[in-house]
């Protein structure tokens, strides 16, 4: 006689040890999204520091994130290959000289390299943080896990929003960001001396690595899987508008646009950090308990932020009422979380041992999208007038072009899925009974 195990081979525990690990990981990410949108609470002040326009200031968003989204593969090959404790401290090291830099620019120029060298830490982090959940935690708590982490990533967001501004408005731009700075240096430390790859008994199989060889063979496979590159469009379809509200045109809209004070183009913001982070946790359990509420998930998502966007930018009246606004907030919120749905297209279509790169595509998408918006709504802005309604029309471009290759790859991706099931099924280890 034989009985099936009712869990896979391999399968790490869990458990407080794993909480405790993952916890120092998520720390670190949780710094970096805090650098990260360090500017968009200060993109005016910016712009008065460097005395530059619309466009020059969205250049230093756009540069962090063209860096981060160019860095996406790379890093997921070297998490594949070094593991996740390594790049984690390179990402630290180099995030803490980017915001320390930053503090200290003279210029616009040296402000720009500050920001590139931030993004690029900052690249190391999220795909880090995914790795070390799957090395640490059962398959099932997957899409659970990952929301956390995009939650704690929304705390480090408030932390800026809440802290960071005031900080900056008390204390003037160079204690503010070169304190900041501190933060790094901190979880930078926890890492170097508590974190781990994986628990004992779990180390993973070893991988052959043969150069470039075995770079484009990673790359060419993980893009191969229609889930991986499913994964990569919800990403980018879902992320990027309350990505490009938040890190830099969310501040200068409502003050400028809509005739709010800073306190409450601030208030609205959070609102926003907020929503993201109750609606992540909600995410994450029902994709955990349903996982076909995963593409009903993100196209809502879509959906429900153009038609908030849409009505927000045709008011007729000089400004939207407040009620618009928070409910497009509060819509933003949701953004976040239903970006996260990426993964969980592109985890079951790649083995572990590329979870890495697979990890790096979909990151991209997201990514790619908010710099090409970051940038549209800044051109667009200077060519009209600081006319918001044309700039934020950019929006709609964007998710058109993402729905259209979500729509086109759906199909085979949920075929591949199931085929992947069966397969899994049919190799469930049977242990002889005593």
């Amino acid at each position: 006689m034989s009985r099936a195990t009712t869990t896979l081979p391999g399968d790490p525990p869990g458990g407080r040890r794993a909480v405790a690990v993952w916890s120092i990981g998520v720390a670190v990410y949780f710094v970096a999204v805090i650098f990260r949108t360090s500017l968009g609470v200060a993109g005016l002040d910016a712009a008065d520091r460097f005395h530059v326009n619309a466009s020059a200031l969205s250049t230093f968003s756009i540069l962090q994130l063209l860096v981060y989204a160019g860095m996406q593969i790379p890093v997921g090959l070297l998490v594949d290959r070094l593991g996740t404790k390594k790049v984690l401290c390179l990402g630290a090291v180099l995030f803490t000289a980017g915001q320390l830099g930053f503090a200290f620019s003279p210029s616009y120029g040296t402000a720009l390299a500050s920001r590139a060298l931030l993004g690029c830490g900052d690249a190391m982090t999220f795909i880090s943080v995914l790795r070390l959940g799957t090395r640490w935690f059962p398959a099932r708590r997957g899409p659970f896990v990952a929301q956390l982490a995009g939650l704690v990533g929304m705390a480090g967001n408030l932390v800026s929003t809440l802290v960071l501004a005031r900080l900056l408005h008390g204390l003037g731009w160079t204690p503010a960001f070169a304190g900041s700075a501190l933060a790094g240096a901190v979880v930078l430390v926890l890492t170097l001396l508590f974190l781990k790859d994986h628990p004992e008994g779990h180390e993973p199989e070893p991988f052959p690595h043969h150069g470039a060889a075995y770079v484009r063979r990673q790359i060419a496979e993980a893009w191969r899987e229609p889930g991986t590159r499913l994964g990569m469009w919800v990403h980018f379809t879902t992320q990027f508008p309350a990505m490009v509200f938040l890190l830099l045109w969310g501040l200068p809209f409502l003050v400028q646009a809509q005739g709010l004070s800073r306190a409450g183009a601030g208030e609205l913001l959070t609102l926003v950090v907020l929503s993201n982070m109750v609606i992540g946790l909600v995410y994450g359990q029902v994709v955990a308990r349903h996982h076909a509420a995963r593409l009903p998930l993100a196209l809502g998502t879509v959906a429900a932020t153009a038609v908030m966007w849409a009505l927000t930018l045709a008011w007729p009246g000089a400004h939207a009422p407040m009620a618009l606004l928070v409910v497009l907030c509060v819509v933003l919120g949701a953004c976040g979380p239903a970006s996260m749905l990426g993964f969980d297209f592109a985890r079951p279509a790649n083995p572990p041992e590329r979870q890495g790169t697979a990890s790096g595509i979909t990151n991209m998408g997201g990514f790619i999208a908010s710099m090409t918006t970051l940038f549209a709504i800044g051109v667009l802005l200077d060519a009209t007038d600081d006319d918001y309604s044309v700039a934020f029309s950019a929006v709609f471009a964007l998710q058109a072009l993402g729905l259209t290759q979500i729509f086109r790859l759906r199909a085979r991706a949920a075929r591949r899925e199931r085929e992947r099931l069966v397969a899994s099924r049919v190799e469930t280890v049977h242990v002889p009974a005593a």
